[in-house]
């Protein structure tokens, strides 16, 4: 079980920029998350043990000051916010000390890494992109897993992406992460493979600024996500209750 109480939280976009160089795991919580934590053990003890986590929800930050929790976030931080902060950064350390670094981005289908190559080309022409589709499936095997961390090892990144989708992401990177044999940030970031490739589209800015976004990937794909808004919302407002008033 996650309490939000206790969690270590990055509480602003400008906080980011005191993150460490070096092997970092950094995470993102949102509503959807939490409610998984509750039940899933292993990703709540992923989410606690990672390096950074960023509240990636206007919800985790109403609900930590309702709370009165150790981490008081001003803002919310988009796993988006993260990644656009990250290349940027990058890209510009590339530019001064005139070397290529590297970005690896590890999940989704070779489709939508395609775009991502593309895309990133572009965006940050002084950054070496490299990227790497597991097998579609539920869980990895050892041989999978193996291949995975061979790639990355490899690559020797400056930067890596994991996008597989929460839980899976998280658990796989916490339960790897003694394997990777690398100095660099990195970051489960999901959906914004898909946002960056143009795949699936990001809610406009006013949906965003009005806490909204949700609501807007609720009207986009309502078969897909009614589950995680419509059960889920009232869901999360019942641990955070329980939270606050519950003793363990």
């Amino acid at each position: 079980m996650l309490r939000l109480q206790e969690l270590c939280i990055v509480e602003s976009r400008e906080a980011l920029k005191s993150i460490p160089e070096g092997k970092v795991l950094i995470n993102t919580i949102n509503a959807h998350s939490y409610n998984v934590a509750q039940r899933d053990d292993l990703f709540a003890e992923a989410l606690r043990g990672g390096d950074y986590l960023i509240p990636d929800g206007a919800s985790i930050v109403k609900a930590c000051r309702w709370l009165r929790a150790k981490s008081q976030p001003k803002e919310r931080i988009a796993g988006w916010d993260l990644f656009a902060f990250e290349m940027q950064r990058l890209d510009v350390r590339s530019q001064k000390d005139d070397v290529r670094c590297k970005v690896i981005f590890v999940g989704s289908s070779e489709k939508v890494l395609a775009r991502i190559r593309e895309k990133a080309a572009q965006n940050y022409p002084h950054l070496e992109v490299v990227t790497y589709s597991p097998p579609y499936k539920s869980e990895f095997s050892e041989e999978d897993s193996q291949a995975m961390v061979g790639v990355i090892n490899d690559a020797n990144p400056d930067l890596l992406w994991i996008g597989m989708t929460a839980p899976k992401q998280e658990k796989w990177t916490y339960e790897h992460w003694q394997a990777l044999n690398i100095n660099c940030h990195v970051g489960t970031i999901g959906a914004v493979f898909d946002f960056y490739a143009g795949t699936t589209q990001r809610a406009p800015l006013w949906w965003q600024e009005h806490a909204l976004e949700w609501l807007y990937r609720l009207l986009k794909e309502p078969r897909r996500m009614w589950r995680r808004y419509v059960i889920g919302n009232p869901q999360f407002i019942w641990h955070i209750v329980k939270e606050k008033y519950c003793r363990r």
